[in-house]
C-alpha cells in the first residue's frame, strides 16, 4: 500500500500558495524595518511595515485586478484614517465615535463578499493600532505619509511578484483543488473496508465535498478572470484549462460511484474482492496526488504501472467471479453492481490518462483550447451603494453583525482604557478578528485565538528566557512571521501560535520584551475573547437554521435543473453542454453551502440546533440524489445506443420533477401534508428491456424514489 511520505508533505506545502503568500508577506512587511534599521531610522522602517502589514490584510489569492484594486483602495482608506484617527485620539469622545462608525460601516462590507470584507478589516487594523499613538499634527502627517508609502511599497511588491510568473498561482491553486479531489476519493474508497462505519464514513464525506467545490470554485475564479489564460495566448494557460476542466469532470463522475455499500459487504465479503476495489481506488487518488505535486514543481508525473494491474486484477476477478457463480450464490444485480462500479473506475482512470497526456503537451504552441464559456461560470459582485441601503434592515445578518461588532468594539476601547495596560489595543484587536457575522465561526475562532496565544506565549517566554544571542533570535522572528502568515489562511492556531513569539520577540528588540509583556497578552487575548464571544451569543445573535430554508430550497431547485438537463441528454435532440455543466456547477455549491451550515449548527447551542435530524437526512439524501443524476448522465455516454428510443421513460420523468415542485412548495409553505403522489414503476412504462439492459431505466426509478423520500421528509420540516 502507498503511503505519501511525509518528504512529499513538506515539499507540497513549502511550493504551495500557503507558503509563497507567507514569503511575500513577511518580505514586504519586514524588509522597510530592516532597511531603515541600518541608517538608524527604524522608528520610520516600522510605520512603513505598518502600512504594508495593512494592505497585506486585502492580499489574498484571486484574480490579478481584484487584488491589485483592493489594495489600491485599502491604500487611500488606510491614508485616510490614518489621519483622522491621529488627529481625534486626544479626545476619547471623538476616538469613540470615529471607531463606531468605522466598525459598523466596514463590517457591512460583508455583503460585498470576503475580499471586500478584509478591506474594511484593514481600515479597522490602523484605526485600532492608531488609537492611543498621540502625537501633534505635523507627526500625525508624516506617520500617515509613511503608511502610504508602506502601502504602496507592498501593493508593488505583490504586482511585481505576480507579473514575474502570472500562471503561479494558478498552477498552486489547481494543485490544491487536486489535492481535495484525492483525498475525497480516498475517503470514498473506505466503503469498500471490512467492517467500515457508514455513517462516520458519509459524515466525513460532507467536509471533503465542501472543500473540493470551495478549492474548485477558486481556480474557477483565478482561470477565468485571469487574461493571460482566457485569451488562449500561452500554451501554459490552455493547459491549465485543459486540467481544471477534465478534473471537474472527473469529480462528477466520482461522484457517481454511490451505491448500497451494506448490501455489497454482506454478499462479498467473503470473496474478498472489495478490497481490491479500496486499493484500486487509492491507486487512483495517489496518482492525482502526483499531478498535483507536478503541477506546482513543474514536473511530469508518470502513471504507476502498479495501478495499471490493479486495475486489470480487478477486472480479471470480477470476470471470475461471474463466471464462477453457477449456483448463484451471488445476486445478479450484485455482480451487476460490482462491473458498474469497475467501468466507472476505468472511467476514472481514463480521465486520470488524460490528464497526465496534457503534461507531454504543456510546452507546445499546438496544444489544444478548452472549449469553455467563462463569461457565463464567473459571478459578479455588485458594488453599488443600493446594495448597501438594501441591507439596511434588522432581517438582515450583515447588519446585525455589523451592530453586534459596534457594540463590542465600542466596549472593548471602555474596558481597554479602564485597565490602562500599556498595549490596551490588543483587546481590541482580539475583537476585531474573533468576531464574525454567525455564532459557530466566532467561537470557533475564539478557540483557536485562545488556545493559539497561550501556547505561543509560553513558547515566546521560553525562547526569551533562555535565547540572548540577537542573530539567534532574529532568525526565530524571521521564522515565527513566515510562519505566522504561511498558516494564517491555512490553520489560524498555528499561524496564532507563531505570531505570538513572533510579537514578544519583536517586542524584545525595540527594548520593551518581558515576561510581564506576555502576561499581558494573554490577559487582553482572554478579555477580548470572552467580550466577542458573549456579544455573538446574546447581542442580535445569527444562527444557522435562520439560514437553512433557503439552502435546502437552493439545493432543491439546483437538483432540479440539474436532473432536467441529464434527461435531456435522453429526450432532447438539441443539447447545450454549457447550460448542463451550469447547472452541475450549481448543485455543488448549493451542497456544498448546506453542508457547511450543517456542520457549523452543531457549534450552536443545543437550543438552536432545530431539525438537526431531518437536516441530516435532508442533505444525505440530496448527495445521494446528486450521485444518482451524476451516474445517470455517465450512463448516456455508455448506453446511448442500446435503446432506440428512451420516450417510454418520460412519464416516470416528469413525475420526478413533479415531486421536486412538490417538496418545494412544501419547503416554500410549510405544508404538513403529504399527498398520496403514485410512483410509476419500471415495468408499467411499457419499456422493454433484458436482464444486462435495465441500467438506464433503473436509474430513472432510483432518482424518482430518492425525490419522493425528500419530498415526504420535507412535510417533516417547519419553518
Amino acid at each position: 500500500m502507498q503511503i505519501r511520505r511525509p518528504i512529499r508533505n513538506i515539499q507540497d506545502f513549502l511550493l504551495s500558495t500557503y507558503f509563497a503568500d507567507g514569503l511575500r508577506i513577511t518580505i514586504g512587511v519586514l524588509l522597510p524595518s530592516l532597511i531603515f534599521a541600518q541608517f538608524g531610522l527604524l522608528k520610520y522602517g516600522m510605520t512603513l511595515s505598518l502600512g504594508a502589514l495593512c494592505v497585506s490584510v486585502v492580499d489574498s489569492p484571486g484574480p490579478m485586478v481584484h487584488r491589485r484594486n483592493a489594495m489600491l483602495v485599502t491604500t487611500a482608506l488606510i491614508f485616510i484614517f490614518s489621519i483622522l484617527t491621529g488627529l481625534t485620539n486626544k479626545n476619547h469622545y471623538f476616538i469613540g465615535f470615529l471607531l463606531a462608525v468605522s466598525s459598523f460601516v466596514f463590517s457591512m462590507f460583508y455583503i460585498y463578499g470576503i475580499r471586500a470584507a478584509s478591506v474594511g478589516t484593514a481600515v479597522l487594523l490602523i484605526i485600532v493600532l492608531s488609537i492611543d499613538d498621540i502625537r501633534p499634527w505635523q507627526d500625525v502627517m508624516m506617520h500617515a505619509l509613511l503608511v502610504l508609502a508602506g502601502s504602496v511599497w507592498y501593493t508593488g511588491l505583490s504586482y511585481f511578484v505576480y507579473r514575474l510568473r502570472p500562471f503561479r498561482l494558478v498552477q498552486q491553486s489547481l494543485s490544491d483543488s487536486i489535492l481535495e479531489v484525492a483525498s475525497f476519493l480516498r475517503e470514498k474508497a473506505k466503503f469498500y473496508h471490512e467492517n467500515t462505519d457508514y455513517e462516520k464514513t458519509f459524515a466525513d464525506l460532507l467536509p471533503l465535498q465542501v472543500s473540493v467545490h470551495e478549492k474548485q470554485d477558486a481556480v474557477r475564479e483565478l482561470l477565468f478572470r485571469t487574461r493571460e489564460i482566457v485569451r488562449d495566448s500561452s500554451p501554459e494557460g490552455r493547459f491549465l484549462m485543459l486540467v481544471f476542466v477534465d478534473m471537474v469532470d472527473l469529480f462528477e463522475q466520482v461522484m457517481s460511484t454511490y451505491y448500497n455499500y451494506q448490501q455489497l459487504h454482506e454478499q462479498f465479503d467473503k470473496a474478498g474482492i472489495l478490497k481490491d476495489y479500496e486499493m484500486a481506488i487509492k491507486r487512483i487518488s495517489y496518482a492525482l496526488d502526483d499531478v498535483a505535486f507536478a503541477l506546482k514543481s513543474g514536473g511530469k508525473p508518470v502513471l504507476s504501472k502498479r495501478l495499471l494491474i490493479e486495475i486489470e486484477r480487478l477486472k480479471t476477478k470480477i470476470n471470475k467471479l461471474e463466471s464462477d457463480n453457477v449456483n448463484q450464490q451471488y445476486s445478479t444485480i450484485g455482480i451487476i453492481a460490482l462491473k458498474n462500479i469497475e467501468v466507472n473506475i476505468e472511467n476514472i482512470l481514463a480521465r486520470v490518462k488524460t490528464i497526465y497526456s496534457y503534461f507531454t503537451i504543456r510546452s507546445s504552441k499546438d496544444i489544444q483550447s478548452a472549449d469553455v464559456d467563462t463569461e457565463r461560470f464567473i459571478n459578479r459582485q455588485r458594488l453599488d451603494i443600493k446594495l448597501f441601503t438594501e441591507n439596511l434592515t434588522y432581517s438582515s445578518s450583515t447588519f446585525r453583525h455589523s451592530l453586534r461588532v459596534t457594540v463590542v468594539m465600542l466596549l472593548g476601547y471602555v474596558v481597554a482604557e479602564a485597565l490602562n495596560f500599556s498595549h490596551s489595543y490588543w483587546i481590541l484587536l482580539t475583537i476585531l478578528v474573533i468576531s464574525k457575522p454567525g455564532f459557530s465561526l466566532t467561537k470557533q475562532r475564539n478557540y483557536q485565538r485562545l488556545i493559539g496565544t497561550t501556547v505561543g506565549a509560553f513558547v515566546g517566554m521560553g525562547v526569551l528566557t533562555y535565547i540572548h544571542d540577537k542573530n539567534t533570535l532574529f532568525a526565530i522572528l524571521l521564522l515565527c512571521m513566515i510562519g505566522s502568515y504561511s498558516f494564517q489562511r491555512k490553520n489560524y492556531v498555528v499561524s496564532v501560535l507563531f505570531m505570538t513569539p513572533y510579537i514578544l520577540i519583536l517586542f524584545d528588540f525595540l527594548g520593551m520584551g518581558s515576561i510581564a509583556l506576555a502576561r499581558e497578552r494573554i490577559y487582553d487575548t482572554f478579555i477580548g475573547s470572552g467580550i466577542a464571544l458573549l456579544a455573538s451569543y446574546s447581542l442580535f445573535p445569527t444562527w444557522e437554521y435562520e439560514k437553512l430554508k433557503e439552502a435546502m430550497l437552493n439545493v432543491l431547485s439546483a437538483n432540479k435543473a440539474y436532473y432536467g438537463q441529464v434527461v435531456g441528454l435522453y429526450f432532447d435532440k438539441n443539447y447545450n453542454r454549457t447550460e448542463y455543466k451550469l447547472a452541475r456547477k450549481e448543485v455543488y455549491v448549493s451542497t456544498a453551502n448546506l453542508a457547511s451550515l450543517f456542520q457549523r449548527m452543531f457549534s450552536e447551542p443545543k437550543s438552536k440546533q432545530l431539525f438537526i435530524k431531518e437536516v441530516h437526512q435532508f442533505t444525505t439524501l440530496n448527495h445521494l440524489l446528486s450521485s444518482y443524476i451524476a451516474t445517470l448522465s455517465l450512463y448516456n455516454k455508455e448506453h446511448r445506443f442500446t435503446f432506440e428510443s428512451f420516450d417510454p421513460l418520460k412519464p416516470m420523468s416528469k413525475n420526478t420533477n413533479y415531486l421536486f415542485d412538490m417538496a418545494i412548495e412544501n419547503l416554500e409553505k410549510d405544508k404538513n401534508a403529504v399527498d398520496n403522489v403514485p410512483l410509476i414503476r419500471v415495468a408499467d412504462t411499457g419499456f422493454k428491456i433484458n436482464k444486462d439492459q435495465d441500467l438506464v431505466p433503473q436509474q430513472f426509478d432510483l432518482i424518482q424514489k430518492a425525490a419522493y423520500d425528500i419530498y415526504k421528509l420535507s412535510a417533516k420540516i417547519k419553518f
